[in-house]
């Protein structure tokens, strides 16, 4: 499976605070909109999931600052899956500033599967086993190239 090459993003100017930084509630905006185009580029955006009925709720989110991004930076955020069950989805995220190839920020972002019409938790490979292969082929091909 082809790896997915990274969300670029250019911060704007109202993502700033006072300090000319980018505010670090915008941290959490930048994993959503990675995580949202991972699934674009893996053939199955999330309107699709959200079609077929399935929710994919945020458990846990977390972010540690290592360096400041500012206005003007551009950067690449790196989403992995971290760990996949069937049930749950874990995420990594690794922000890299394009011009000095710094780590400015990593992140993890914990979720679950959930049916939009019972709000019940539901297991991929029995209800949606395209989308189950989908997430386990990909969470594979990262642990495969991880222990190389």
């Amino acid at each position: 499976m082809k790896r997915y090459p990274g969300y670029i993003r250019k911060p704007f100017y109202y993502e700033t605070d006072k300090m000319g930084i980018i505010h670090h509630s915008n941290y959490i905006r930048w994993f959503e909109e990675a995580r949202v185009d991972l699934l674009e580029f893996l053939g199955y955006p999330f309107e699709k999931i959200e079609e077929i009925g399935v929710m994919v709720p945020v458990l846990a989110v977390s972010s540690t600052y290592k360096e400041m991004v500012r206005f003007g930076d551009e950067i690449i955020i790196h989403p992995t899956i971290s760990n996949y069950t069937g049930t749950r989805l874990n995420f990594e995220y690794q922000l890299i500033n394009q011009a000095t190839g710094a780590i400015a920020t990593t992140g993890t972002s914990e979720h679950c599967f959930m049916s939009s019409e019972t709000n019940r938790l539901i297991q991929l490979k029995r209800q949606h086993p395209d989308l189950h292969e989908l997430f386990m082929s990909y969470y594979t091909t990262k642990t495969d190239e991880d222990a190389k």
